[in-house]
């Protein structure tokens, strides 16, 4: 099969169409967008942690937990992708596997499914009063530990 560039069209086609999406949108807003500046507007966002005090400022552990359970689950179902595209294969008369994959799949699903309840039930995404009363305690005992080290190594010099 000899190469032939214009093969290739539909995938330019759609990358012009991805980048004029993503400029129309940055320009449309810059026309019709508001324009109200406001305090909290200016500051910079931090992830849903109020950007005050140091750059040095510890997160809760709740972040990075939030962030690994992501990419847990996020990988898990990329496993998804590739299952679909060859169970109709291995789902034809010449493999007859149709029953095994299937079950073998739905057993994967199931234990997403455990996983994802067990996450949930132990308040992994609860960010209640509760959760916020715990992450600010942990702050304050985080800053009070480097006020106490900044005031030893002061008295020692």
């Amino acid at each position: 099969m000899p190469f032939r560039l214009y093969d290739y069209l539909p995938i330019l086609l759609m990358f012009i169409v991805a980048g004029g999406f993503a400029v129309g949108n940055i320009v449309l807003s810059q026309f019709i967008g508001q324009r109200k500046q406001t305090r909290t507007k200016m500051m910079p966002y931090e992830c849903g942690k109020d950007p005050v005090g140091t750059a040095r400022e510890r997160f809760s552990v709740k972040f990075y937990l939030i962030a690994m359970i992501f990419i847990l689950f996020d990988i898990e179902v990329i496993f998804l992708v590739p299952w679909a595209v060859v169970f109709k294969t291995l789902a034809s008369p010449a493999y007859g596997l149709r029953t095994l994959v299937y079950v073998e799949m739905m057993v994967f699903v199931a234990l997403l499914l455990v996983g994802y309840v067990y996450v949930i039930k132990k308040g992994a995404f609860d960010w209640g009063e509760t959760a916020r009363r715990e992450a600010e305690a942990e702050g304050r005992l985080l800053s009070d530990m480097e006020r106490r080290k900044h005031q030893t190594t002061r008295t020692a010099a």
